[in-house]
């Protein structure tokens, strides 16, 4: 269970998780806490610390003593740690599953793959940062126009400093995982401010990198409200770069961030485009899938279908008749779709959802709410002025929207101010790629649902989708500088063979 035996030390009895600062698990001297509420219940599932900004500060001074000697670590020692990390990971996948499914109702199952894949995702970074980092460049001058051999160019990529790492609630482990490890690979340390939804998740899971026996002061772990140390965080003159996961905030923080390199990924509206070639059983197959797994709660979740008028008709049925078959309950009974993640969530789908029904949409579902659970509902005949056109639900409410050629599809994916994945469907490969080409996306899936995934691949976004690009090998050249050593010699010299 969570909280018990090995992560025993995480609790402060039986009430509140402490927070992780110079290598022990502390209570905030501030007295209060933060409730996480269960979406399922609607009732206080655990509590974690509200860390002062005092306590933040002394985070990133133990951050930055601590960054100095673990970027004279050898890369291999670094890498043995990772992997040590991740099979702690993994072998207590069990309870950290748990809290996923009782704080952000994510299904059982569901809970299990994630965390596994994280642990996955470190021991694949450590190797990743062993060979990239391992090797240099060597630059001479005489290739350039009007010079000679005069000068050897040394280069090498070294740390940054302190990652400030935020990830969202709806992957708190992974996404906090595939910023961890590239930053420690590359020899910085590391501040985690975890969501609130999926704190506990997180705590968790950096015990697993306390157990693994990181230097103290590596990697912390501050929680508490985002109105009270979010902005003091982002802002910190210690913080050397951030990577962020989430909605808007990240434009708020990439404006008042200065000068430091920024990760960020913010959302999306993924449009799904379907020609009149594709093989509907696989588009609808897809849609279920890319639409409403995980309840729709998924920045690469397929959130706009655009279908040409001939087919339309065959392929809203199709996915009707596959809506149908959804279970729809707890996550612990491993339900298709579970609570959304609060309540303001589900009144912010239902709101779209109101607006759709008084502009006219087809229902192909009845709504229906329970608390923060809501049916999966399939809206036909959307329109342009509706808002579920262009707003992110983050929810089981996809919107079809009809078109009459290529080019109009093309229009309304690029006229939305989102930018960060999208798919067609189509048998004619050359189409596939002349609109992959022409979409303004930082990804384009063909004849396949959005997917961040796997998490080798390059993934990024375009407009207020995001800044940088992520994925292992990116992340962890994000995460590094160059740097350059020049030999200056008193003569040309050239090797003759």
């Amino acid at each position: 269970m969570a909280g018990t035996r090995v992560f025993a030390e995480i609790l402060d009895g039986d009430s509140v998780y402490k927070y992780y600062s110079d290598g022990e698990w502390k209570k905030s001297s501030s007295g209060k806490s933060v409730a996480i509420i269960n979406p399922t219940t609607r009732k206080t599932q655990y509590k974690v610390q509200a860390c002062s900004q005092a306590e933040v500060n002394k985070v990133m001074e133990s951050a930055k003593s601590a960054q100095k000697a673990w970027a004279r670590t050898p890369l291999w020692k670094r890498a043995e740690l990772l992997h040590k990390a991740a099979a702690i990971l993994k072998e207590h996948k069990a309870p950290i599953a748990e809290c996923l499914v009782k704080e952000i109702a994510k299904p059982a199952k569901d809970a299990v793959t994630e965390v596994v894949r994280s642990g996955d995702l470190v021991s694949y970074t450590a190797e990743e940062g062993v060979r990239i980092l391992g090797e240099g460049k060597f630059l001479v001058s005489d290739s350039f126009p009007g010079n000679e051999r005069t000068k050897y160019c040394l280069t090498s990529k070294i740390p940054l400093g302190v990652i400030l790492a935020i990830p969202p609630f709806n992957y708190p482990v992974n996404l906090a995982v595939s910023k961890i490890a590239p930053a420690l690979i590359a020899g910085n340390s590391l501040v985690l401010k975890p969501p609130t939804q999926g704190a506990v998740s997180c705590l968790h899971m950096v015990h697993c990198f306390h157990l693994a026996g990181f230097p103290k002061g590596l990697i912390s772990c501050v929680t508490g409200k985002g109105s009270e140390i979010g902005d003091f965080l982002t802002m910190h003159p210690g913080v050397n770069c951030i990577s962020f996961t989430g909605g808007d905030t990240g434009i708020a923080i990439s404006k008042k961030s200065g000068m430091i390199p920024l990760q960020m990924e913010l959302g999306g509206k993924d449009a799904c485009i379907v020609l009149e070639d594709a093989d509907l059983d696989l588009v609808a197959a897809n849609i279920i899938k890319g639409g409403f797994s995980y309840s729709g709660q998924r920045c690469t979740a397929i959130k706009v279908v655009l279908v040409m008028e001939t087919v339309a008709d065959a392929l809203v049925e199709k996915v009707k008749a596959r809506v149908a078959k959804l279970g729809v309950g707890p996550p612990e009974d491993d339900c298709d779709i579970t609570p959304v993640v609060t309540e303001s969530s589900a009144n912010f789908i239902e709101g779209l959802v109101t607006d759709a029904k008084e502009k006219g949409a087809t229902f192909c579902q009845e709504y229906r709410r329970e608390g923060n659970l809501i049916w999966p509902l399939l809206l036909d005949n959307v329109r342009p002025d509706m808002r579920i056109a262009w707003e992110e639900p983050f929810g089981p409410v996809l919107p079809v929207i009809r078109i009459n050629s290529v080019e109009e599809g093309i229009h309304h994916c690029n006229a939305s101010n989102f930018g960060l994945q999208g798919c067609v469907f189509t048998k004619d490969i050359n189409k596939a790629v002349l609109i992959s080409d022409a979409m303004e996306t930082g990804t384009v899936q063909i004849n396949s649902a959005p997917a961040r995934g796997p998490d080798h691949f390059p993934f990024q976004g375009l407009k207020d989708s995001g800044i940088g690009s992520q994925g292992i090998t990116n992340s962890i050249n994000l995460m590094t500088k160059v740097k350059s050593t020049v030999i200056n010699l008193p003569s040309p010299s050239y090797t003759m063979g």
